[in-house]
C-alpha cells in the first residue's frame, strides 16, 4: 500500500534531497524515513517557517511543499556509491569546485576500499556519519517535483499532509493520498522549478566554522525520530 512520509525541510541546500542529475535522491539525513519507506511511497518536504534567503531576509514557507518524490528505486548506501561511481558521477561531491551542483553532491560515503565507508569532503562532518548510515538506504526517484525557493502552497483539502514540527508524518489514508497524487500531477514531472532555498550558502566560499554549524543543525534535526500516523 502506498504511503506518504512528510517532514519539515529546514535546510533546503540541494543535498538532501538532491534533485540534480535527472534523478532526485535522498541519501543523507532523515534516517527513519530512509529505513522504512518502500518503492511506490511518496516523500514530501514541507517548508520551514523561517528560512534565510540570499538577500538576508527571512521568509515563511510553512503550508507549502518544497519537493515531492515517489520512490522508484532503493539502494543500500554502498550500492548507491557503486552506482554513482559507475553511472552518476555528478552526485559525488567535488568540494573544491566552483560548480554548485557538483559541490553539494549527496554521494558522500565512499565504499571503494571495502565494507567500511570513508566520508568524502562534503556538506556533512564525521559526527553526522552514524546518523546518516543508520538510515541504511538511499532513496531514488525518476518521478519527482522540486520547487525549492518557489515552494508551492497546498490547497486546503491537503493541509493535513503538512508536518509542523520535528519528526515526520506517515500518511496511510487512501483518499488523502489519492487527492495528493491528483493535485501534484498538474505540475511537470522531473523538473527543478527553482534553486534550493539555501543555494546562496553553499554557492560561495564557506568557512569551516559555517560548515560545522550547518552540519550540527542537520544532526539536531534528525535527533527526533517521532512518527505521527494518519490512517
Amino acid at each position: 500500500m502506498t504511503k506518504i512520509y512528510s517532514y519539515v525541510l529546514r535546510q533546503d541546500c540541494g543535498s538532501a534531497p538532491n534533485p540534480f542529475g535527472g534523478i532526485c535522491t535522498l541519501t543523507i539525513c532523515k534516517p527513519v524515513i530512509r529505513r522504512n519507506a518502500q518503492k511506490g511511497d511518496w516523500i514530501i518536504g514541507c517548508g520551514s517557517s523561517r528560512v534565510k534567503l540570499k538577500d538576508g531576509k527571512f521568509k515563511n514557507f510553512s503550508d507549502k511543499i518544497v519537493y515531492a518524490m515517489k520512490i522508484t528505486d532503493i539502494k543500500t548506501l554502498k550500492e548507491y556509491d557503486e552506482y554513482c561511481r559507475s553511472s552518476l558521477t555528478t552526485k559525488i561531491p567535488q568540494w573544491n569546485t566552483k560548480d554548485y551542483q557538483l559541490r553539494i553532491g549527496d554521494c558522500i560515503y565512499d565504499y571503494s576500499k571495502g565494507e567500511k565507508s570513508v566520508l568524502r569532503e562534503s556538506v556533512h562532518k564525521e559526527w553526522n556519519k552514524p546518523t546518516d548510515e543508520s538510515g541504511i538506504n538511499a532513496l531514488l526517484s525518476n518521478c519527482f517535483y522540486y520547487f525549492g525557493v518557489e515552494a508551492q502552497p497546498l490547497p486546503p483539502e491537503l493541509k493535513e499532509l503538512i508536518k509542523k514540527n520535528q519528526g515526520h508524518k506517515k500518511i496511510e489514508r487512501i483518499d488523502l493520498i489519492e487527492d495528493f497524487e491528483k493535485w501534484i500531477t498538474q505540475f511537470e514531472k522531473n523538473k527543478v522549478y527553482a534553486d534550493p532555498q539555501m543555494r546562496w550558502f553553499y554557492d560561495r566560499e564557506i568557512t569551516d566554522k559555517e560548515l560545522v554549524a550547518c552540519a550540527k543543525k542537520c544532526l539536531n534535526d534528525d535527533k527526533n525520530e517521532s512518527e505521527e500516523t494518519i490512517c
